[in-house]
């Protein structure tokens, strides 16, 4: 079982988005998608609580939005070396050339597939398999570290990533690190035959993540979209160790947001 929650026949679910200017009764619940706050109420109580600012929807959309994200937050499952050969095919009719020089030279199947992975369990699309396949074909002559080669995709991206974050007025909110933070993460990273690993102390570490779950239930207007902003040198490596504990957070770096999109910065994560 990865997901469930219980609909309330006959009532619709009034999410708080952050706005809201007047409380409206109904029972208290978790959005199942998201874990937002919001509450059960009647039909007759939809358009108070649209004015009151809610978001309010009916129990299709829950059900299909809890599945959908379900299916996004699981997708690096459900692709295996299978799925990726038949896509890998497919690519080959219109591009041989790209796919001869990439697999199996400069990597395996497997190789491809897990950056493919990696990808989806952030939530980046795979749709551009020319520029996923591309960079992987130029810089898999430099090194084999699959989680290097795809911050380099990753890099390369960034257009396509910076667009699913950015809001109507071209710009993204995000939380940053407090330099001091982010020297000390930096200084933990230690050279293994693992490759690059974290080593921070527990007690910071938790106090990490603490402040970082905290400063989401500050800021509502980020909470269903909470997006950290980092350096390139430590984004995986925080990427690993906080989402165990807040799946929902999205993990940026700087290479990663287009230059043409303003940064909003509403908080900035620290020991303190």
């Amino acid at each position: 079982k990865i997901g469930g929650g219980i609909l309330k026949p006959e009532a619709l679910l009034a999410m708080d988005p952050g706005q809201v200017t007047e409380r409206i009764d109904g029972v208290a619940t978790k959005e199942p998608a998201f874990g937002l706050d919001a509450v059960w109420i009647s039909a007759t109580n939809r358009e108070r609580a649209e004015l009151a600012g809610y978001t309010v929807v009916d129990l299709p959309t829950v059900m299909a939005t809890h599945i959908t994200e379900m299916i996004r937050t699981h997708a690096h499952e459900l692709l295996g070396r299978q799925e990726a050969s038949q896509l890998i095919e497919n690519f080959k009719k219109t591009h041989p050339k790209v796919i001869e020089d990439l697999i199996p030279d400069a990597l395996s199947l497997g190789g491809v597939v897990k950056v493919l992975q990696n990808l989806l369990k952030e939530q980046v699309s795979v749709r551009d398999l020319l520029t996923i396949f591309e960079t992987l074909a130029d810089e898999a002559s430099r090194t084999k570290d699959l989680d290097i080669l795809t911050e380099s995709v990753r890099k390369q991206l960034s257009r396509s990533i910076t667009a699913k974050y950015t809001s109507e007025d071209g710009a993204v909110t995000v939380m940053t690190f407090d330099s001091k933070l982010e020297e000390l993460v930096a200084n933990a990273l230690l050279q293994t035959e693992q490759g690059v690993q974290l080593v921070m102390d527990p007690q910071s570490a938790s106090k990490m993540i603490s402040n970082i779950a905290q400063l989401i239930e500050a800021h509502p207007e980020i909470a269903s979209q909470p997006i950290l902003l980092t350096s390139p040198t430590v984004r995986r490596h925080i990427f690993k160790l906080v989402t165990r504990f807040i799946p929902q957070l999205i993990v940026l770096s700087h290479n990663e947001i287009s230059a043409d999109v303003k940064v909003q910065s509403v908080a900035s994560v620290n020991l303190n």
